[in-house]
């Protein structure tokens, strides 16, 4: 098993090398197409540590990239529970805990709680190359 993680954290660490070096390319925003994605959507938007669009002038893109980011941490996130922790993490947050207290609130594997951390923390950095190519195009205008 200790395989699998180090695969999936060699897949993060490249796709943040790749989203941190091809600023240029824009990340498309996928279809939701289950229900507990827009809950975990819409819970992340209302208590995200991340300022909103609107309050530090995101362009439309970098919101679309930064909505993008939350639903594959979403999808991956689902794709490591079964379907009664989905069903509890949804009622988690509709009991309005954030994602991390509705997360910390499931009964999970070791294993899963390493993949859950790790798509966390692969996300947060992903919304900080978002951010921080933001601030930078600020900085030198």
């Amino acid at each position: 098993m200790a395989i699998h993680l180090t695969k999936r954290l060699f897949v993060f660490a490249a796709i943040l090398a790749f989203v941190l070096f091809m600023p240029g390319i824009a990340l498309a925003a996928p279809v939701q197409l289950h229900t507990t994605s827009s809950v975990i959507f819409t819970q992340t938007t209302k208590t995200a540590s991340y300022s909103t669009s609107s309050e530090i002038n995101l362009t439309p893109l970098q919101s679309q990239q930064l909505q993008a980011v939350r639903q594959r941490r979403n999808r991956e996130i689902e794709a490591v529970l079964n379907t009664s922790q989905r069903a509890q993490l949804t009622h988690n947050l509709r009991n309005g805990n954030n994602i991390n207290q509705a997360l910390e609130k499931l009964s999970l594997q070791p294993e899963q709680q390493d993949l859950v951390k790790a798509i966390v923390q692969f996300t947060n950095l992903k919304m900080k190359a978002v951010s921080s190519r933001h601030s930078l195009k600020i900085v030198h205008k």
